[in-house]
């Protein structure tokens, strides 16, 4: 049996299309959701795994702080895993309690199937985290041939890199979008008439706290729609790497001063999110969804800040200063003729043709060459 870690709306969104390969291939699996899947103010969005068919094994780690988060971790996912003996645990990315699964996993025996490794992101601790559950890990799949070189570089050996492509840039190819009218529907309100798409995480090596920076995101966007009255913004929560609970606070006044411009929600969901990014005029903020899969939808991105800093990106991808005049400035550039010229073009360094069936399949043969039986 292969176990999933899930943890946040974002991972499993990018897992759905690899559970459903293994369920293709008749591959048994189950799939720990844990922290913000079963936090209601959070979204609650364990029910998007359930709705999606899969039945979850809970696990409640979500603490007060991230410290106590990920010592709940490593202690929940340890007994499931001594329990239920899997033969690996699949791993996506770079969250700090993700940390906590891998070094839980080692403990146990279990080996580590780590996606996305390789990558770099200088602006947050997740690039710290990251390394260091390649470190733990038995098996890497990299997003791109440069992430695979790096990962050698790593000290790891050739023959445990599969570099697949990104699961974010294969749901954005292969997922029935909504048209407007659906996801109006969906939302429950309509949507502006031109629109950005935009989440916000807190960038924890930042100097500026992450309310500061939160400030200075809104600033930005304030002053870019009091100067075109036809544009306004779908937003979603911030992470909880950091409490979010004051810069929600500050999304939730915002969206009360611009009624019919801003619409908030904790989360879109991947369809949701993915068809609200086809049809906007851009992807703002900081996530990493707005580097990896945004470019394959023939939208700009406008990322703001050193979060996301040494990431590979695509010619679509502008870069700006994390203050409200370089924000103002940089969405009035994504919407101009030439940011959108060289976004039609679609090009993107994480495409890769089959990528969920890539992960199945370098899984399968590391499972079979330690000897394991499903």
């Amino acid at each position: 049996m292969i176990a999933i870690a899930s943890s946040t709306r974002a991972d499993w969104g990018l897992l759905t299309p690899l559970a459903a390969e293994l369920r293709r291939q008749g591959i048994p699996y189950t799939v720990y959701a844990s922290n913000m899947h079963l936090l209601p103010e959070m979204g609650m969005t364990v029910s998007e795994i359930e709705a999606s068919g899969e039945k979850p094994v809970k696990l409640h780690t979500a603490k007060t702080s991230a410290c106590e988060t990920f010592a709940a971790t490593a202690s929940a996912y340890g007994e499931a895993m001594r329990k239920d003996r899997p033969n690996t645990i699949i791993i996506l990315g770079d969250r700090y309690e993700m940390l906590a699964v891998a070094s839980a996993a080692v403990m146990c025996g279990v080996p580590v199937t780590h996606i996305a490794g390789g990558t770099v992101s200088e602006g947050a601790i997740d690039n710290s985290i990251r390394n260091a559950i390649t470190q733990l890990a038995s098996l890497h799949l990299p997003e791109t041939e440069a992430c695979g070189e790096r990962l050698k570089r790593m000290g790891i050996a050739g023959d445990d890199i599969c570099v697949t492509g990104a699961l974010g840039v294969y749901n954005a190819l292969h997922q029935q979008l909504m048209t407007r009218r659906e996801l109006e529907e969906s939302i429950g309100e309509p949507l502006p008439k031109r629109y950005f798409t935009g989440t916000l995480h807190a960038a924890t090596l930042d100097k500026k706290s992450p309310k500061a920076q939160m400030e200075e995101f809104l600033q930005g966007l304030d002053s870019f729609l009091a100067s075109s009255p036809d544009f306004g913004a779908i937003l979603t929560y911030p992470n909880n790497d950091v409490d979010p609970t004051p810069q929600i606070e500050m999304l939730k006044q915002f969206a009360d001063r611009h009624p019919g411009k801003i619409i908030l929600r904790p989360s879109l969901g991947m369809r949701r999110y993915l068809s609200a990014a086809a049809m906007s005029e851009g992807v703002i903020g900081n996530s990493s969804g707005g580097i990896v899969e945004t470019a394959s939808l023939r939208v700009p991105t406008l990322d703001i800040g050193i979060r996301q800093k040494g990431r590979e990106h695509a010619q679509s991808v502008i870069h700006c200063d994390h203050d409200r005049e370089s924000i103002a400035k940089g969405l009035a550039a994504i919407v101009g003729p030439d940011v959108k010229a060289i976004a039609a073009k679609g090009e993107n360094p994480y495409e890769k043709s089959g990528t969920p069936a890539l992960m199945t399949k370098a899984i399968t043969e590391m499972l079979a060459t330690r000897h394991k039986h499903f």
